[in-house]
């Protein structure tokens, strides 16, 4: 593929009658991009609200990182609206922040790559709705963690809908479980995207949970929410490793760091009456998931495992059901870290037995397994570019697990004698990895839930 100088923010336009917004983006007037997002029907009220506009301006310049990052244009233009210094900054940090994996794993050194275009005489109003906005939004990945936020909302009474970016079966199942509204949004990326990393584009990691947030501010305005609560937990504040003095991080648009700057974004440029935050900020990815292991109803659907949810996804796709129960079947690949992380995190919790049942294999037997649970303790290479947790939380994981059954595993006699002996105080590692953590953006109307 060549390289393009320009990258081009080319418009977007809203019909309301279709409850589709359309994307258009550019590479030097040369290559043309149009991606269709569209909303659920039936959950639309205010089409027309007038915090919409400066909404749907913020998804354009988020969903336009898909298409920027084939080439990496020198120069950006943006003909569908203007930034002020302080949002050309936070766009500015974002791309960089949220491409870090990209540029690593592309060997690509990002200083200095990314900037966003100010308008020096563009002036900020947010918008307050002048009716009141009310209901809360949650979207679900079909994972433990937005389940566990599920349940503290249920246990606090404060009702809420779920909301998930493009039809899967386990996601359907879950929201069935949890006896909750599920609404649809619907994303088409422009083909011609695939064709050019075909023809050798550059390709890597993006910033899903940033694109997935400004959606839900979107759908949060249309359907007249006030609340998007995620289920980020504390440990996606660590990275992975460096490159040239930037910190990367798989999960940079999931860390408090993300959180704070998107709700100042909202605050100052969109609405002034839209709350976003991640309830599950204070606690570790080892709390959250003692918490999910006291919710056996949700066991047999909820899967983390990204390769076979892409395997599930295409079958969606080929076949468009909306529901096929037979894809439980494998759910988890078993090979993945994300797999044998999760692993170790239930073993602290669950026997043997049933732990086994759930992923259909005992991954702490698996001798391939050993690398990567290594990566997993800090022990060999760098932090795998996953959605996992620390070092730390992963030795308190296998702590628990002796006591919990595991001991003579492969893994876990790999642990005793590799990584154990360094713990120089392994009762206050647990206590520590358990407890409860201040640094949150959590407001005070949803603080009690998680406190509880």
């Amino acid at each position: 593929m060549k390289d393009y100088d320009t990258f081009i923010f080319s418009s977007y336009k809203w019909l309301p009658e279709k409850q589709t917004v359309y994307l258009h983006y550019g590479l030097d007037d040369d290559i043309h991009f149009t991606e269709e997002i569209t909303f659920p029907e039936d959950f639309i009220i205010n089409r027309n609200d007038e915090s919409l506009d400066t909404a749907l301006f913020a998804l354009h310049l988020i969903g336009g990182i898909s298409y920027f990052k084939t080439c990496l244009p020198k120069t950006i233009k943006i003909n569908s609206g203007s930034l002020t210094k302080e949002q050309a900054n936070f766009w500015n940090t974002v791309y960089t922040k949220g491409l870090g994996e990209f540029f690593y794993q592309n060997k690509i050194n990002p200083t200095g790559l990314i900037n966003f275009p100010v308008d020096e005489n563009k002036t900020l109003s947010p918008i307050k709705s002048d009716k009141p906005r009310e209901g809360t939004l949650v979207p679900i990945g079909g994972g433990k963690d937005s389940m566990v936020t599920a349940e503290l909302l249920k246990n606090g009474g404060i009702d809420f809908d779920f909301l998930r970016l493009n039809k899967h079966p386990v996601i359907t199942k879950l929201a069935e479980i949890a006896n909750k509204p599920l609404h649809n949004i619907k994303r088409r990326i422009d083909p011609t995207l695939f064709k050019l990393n075909t023809e050798g584009a550059l390709n890597g990691h993006i910033p899903i949970t940033a694109f997935i947030s400004f959606l839900s501010v979107v759908t949060a305005i249309l359907g007249n929410k006030k609340n998007v609560i995620m289920s980020n937990e504390d440990s996606a504040n660590i990275g992975n490793t460096t490159l040239e003095g930037l910190d990367v991080n798989h999960q940079w648009s999931k860390s408090l760091e993300f959180e704070k700057m998107i709700q100042q974004y909202i605050l100052k440029n969109i609405a002034l009456d839209i709350n976003y935050c991640s309830l599950l900020r204070p606690l570790s990815e080892l709390s959250i998931t003692q918490l999910f292991c006291n919710q056996p109803e949700y066991f047999e659907d909820a899967v983390s495992c990204n390769k076979n949810w892409k395997v599930a996804k295409e079958k969606i796709d080929k076949h468009d059901v909306a529901m096929n129960h037979s894809l439980r079947s494998g759910s988890w690949c078993g090979k993945c870290p994300k797999c044998a992380f999760v692993f170790c995190q239930m073993a602290a919790f669950l026997p043997s037995e049933k732990l086994i049942n759930i992923f259909g294999n005992n991954l702490f037997e698996d001798e391939e397994l050993i690398p990567t649970y290594k990566q997993l303790l800090g022990l060999e290479g760098i932090k795998p570019f996953e959605c996992v947790g620390t070092p730390e939380e992963t030795s308190t994981a296998l702590l628990l697990a002796i006591n919990n059954g595991w001991e003579e595993t492969l893994v876990l006699q790999m642990f005793l004698v590799e990584k154990a002996p360094s713990i120089e105080n392994p009762k206050k590692l647990i206590e520590d990895v358990l407890s409860y953590s201040e640094n949150h953006a959590i407001p005070p109307s949803f603080l009690s839930l998680i406190q509880t």
